[in-house]
């Protein structure tokens, strides 16, 4: 509570973070207090690795020198995330949060493997034999309170903004205070248990780093790959839209995200084709403003859909209930949308579209012969034109 009181007198209008202005203040604020936290640390166990003439601690100085470079990674990458839209970049520069969270991942990672080579070198041929004075290992000791704090702090702000770049920091400061931790024990413990100490922590304890370190790579390649929005924002869209009078249902529902606060979303919102056009369209405006309100820039394709029409509304049902036995086959959700009859001379063509999940297990071609078959048995001259979408999302739109 007194972090919090503190951050919003020194950051304006912390309280704000789905503002873009206000997370680069924050980014840039946790940035600059690594830097300074990691060049008093650097600076300080390089005297005393000079001093006692560790090689463990002067390259654990090192790695505080190199976590001073991330920091200014992360300045920079908010600074330019910051960046308002142009001309190349017409959805702004919030991916470059993105960047800055795989950078400092791979950096944590490296950290690790440079760890891991230290530490067999101690085995193979180089075992630790310093002794060292008690005042410095109090005061090395002392550094991992300064990295605790680092992470809780990079937590605190990360979490606040959900920014995964400042999470990233904060996995980075704690793998940090682990391998001091480990410096801390070869230097206790080696005098005790022999020479090779040090190297045994510093395997055990690299390898942890480098697990933690490929972890965050990948979830942050995800994150640029495009993985899958979080299902409870995919779920309040579709209440939320569903919640508007004159909206009979939605499909076709596609999120892009550009950076946290830049989300773009479509989606198909089908209305009663026999009601007023002019009406229908200010209902749709309606809801694309409301949601920009809560920074989401949504586009509705709306689909005219006849729902008076006896003959359209029976076989529509026919079709669903169709589709309800395949789904329960095949363990896989389905919907159907854009429903509409057109009647001719020979036949009638029934057409309509059909979404389904990858999680269902026949092809486009053999799910649409099995929905085809099935809906001759109702009529041989129903003639289907059938569209089958691979949704991006397990939840249907529709019951």
């Amino acid at each position: 509570m007194q972090l919090k009181k503190m951050l919003n007198k020194i950051i304006k209008d912390y309280d704000k973070p789905e503002r873009t202005e206000v997370r680069v203040r924050v980014g840039r604020f946790a940035g600059f207090i690594g830097i300074i936290a990691n060049v008093i640390l650097f600076a300080v166990k390089l005297a005393i690795g000079l001093i006692t003439g560790s090689i463990s601690i002067i390259a654990d100085s090192l790695n505080n020198l190199s976590d001073s470079g991330a920091n200014v990674l992360t300045v920079v990458g908010y600074t330019l995330t910051g960046k308002p839209a142009d001309k190349d970049h017409p959805y702004g520069h919030a991916r470059m949060e993105y960047l800055c969270s795989l950078f400092i991942s791979i950096i944590v990672a490296f950290l690790g493997f440079e760890m891991l080579t230290s530490s067999i070198d101690k085995l193979t041929g180089n075992p630790t034999t310093e002794k060292y004075d008690t005042i410095a290992i109090i005061i090395i000791a002392s550094t991992i309170v300064v990295k605790i704090l680092c992470a809780l702090f990079f937590r605190v702000l990360g979490k606040h903004i959900n920014s995964d770049a400042l999470k990233a920091s904060a996995i980075d400061s704690i793998s940090d205070v682990i391998a001091t931790g480990a410096v801390v024990a070869g230097m206790l413990l080696t005098p005790i248990t022999g020479p090779y100490t040090d190297g045994v922590i510093g395997i055990i304890i690299s390898i942890y780093i480098i697990i933690m370190g490929i972890k965050l790579v990948i979830e942050s390649s995800n994150t640029l790959l495009g993985k899958a929005p979080d299902a409870d924002f995919i779920h309040k869209i579709i209440v939320k839209i569903k919640e508007y009078d004159g909206v009979l249902g939605i499909h076709d529902l596609v999120v892009h995200s550009y950076g946290e606060n830049k989300t773009f979303v479509t989606v198909h919102v089908e209305v009663d084709a026999d009601g007023n056009i002019m009406e229908s369209h200010d209902l749709i405006d309606n809801i694309e403003a409301d949601f920009l309100k809560n920074n989401i820039n949504l586009v509705i394709h709306m689909d005219p859909i006849s729902v008076s029409d006896p003959e359209t509304n029976n076989l529509r049902l026919k079709c669903m209930d169709i589709l309800s036995h395949i789904s329960s086959e095949y363990s896989s959700p389905i919907s159907i949308h854009d429903f509409r009859i057109v009647k001719g001379i020979t036949h009638t063509n029934v057409i309509f579209d059909v979404s389904v999940s990858n999680e269902m297990k026949l092809t486009n071609k053999q799910l649409g012969d099995e929905i085809t078959s099935e809906v001759k048995k109702i009529n041989p001259l129903y003639n289907l034109v059938l569209t089958i979408d691979r949704d991006y999302f397990s939840e249907r739109y529709e019951n």
